[in-house]
């Protein structure tokens, strides 16, 4: 049992998160993140959403957590999820957009990737983020790629858009 390895072209395809208010999160990720409806749950309880004609690639619903309040620090469960962009121009525009809108963002290097993260109006992490060509990830004398957090300025993400 321990030999069974995932075939490495799977792919996660989606995200599926419990919100506190439905509306607010559809304002959230269609006005700040800019997905589009695809199509709702039967009694509007939840609501899909994508990035392109996909079915979806974020699902928010209410059904177990209507009005309730996100988890303080030190609990377990998702830490963030991630949105990878096709290339860094896109991500800086996507970062630009989200900066206009006042939500607030933290930006770092990790060497294979750029990210800037920030919050849904539920607290649950988010990181946008573009990869580097492979030829400039960083490789320790063995060729294993070394990941890393150092910070970065948003302003050198945004550079890209003056190209």
């Amino acid at each position: 049992m321990k030999d069974f390895k995932v075939h490495p072209k799977t792919r996660i395809g989606h995200i599926h998160l419990s919100v506190s208010n439905l509306k607010r999160s559809i304002e959230f990720y269609t006005n700040v993140l800019g997905f589009k409806i695809m199509c709702w749950w039967e009694d509007k309880t939840a609501v899909f959403l994508s990035a392109s004609d996909y079915h979806h690639h974020i699902a928010l619903n209410v059904w177990y957590s209507k009005g309730t309040k996100p988890p303080s620090t030190g609990h377990i469960g998702m830490f963030h999820f991630a949105i990878l962009y096709p290339s860094r121009k896109e991500f800086a525009k996507a970062v630009k957009h989200v900066i206009d809108t006042g939500i607030p963002v933290a930006a770092q290097d990790h060497g294979a990737s750029e990210s800037v993260y920030l919050a849904d109006p539920d607290g649950n992490g988010i990181e946008l983020y573009a990869d580097k060509p492979k030829r400039k990830w960083p490789k320790d004398k063995k060729g294993n790629l070394i990941l890393y957090s150092k910070p970065l300025k948003v302003q050198d993400i945004l550079k890209e858009l003056e190209k």
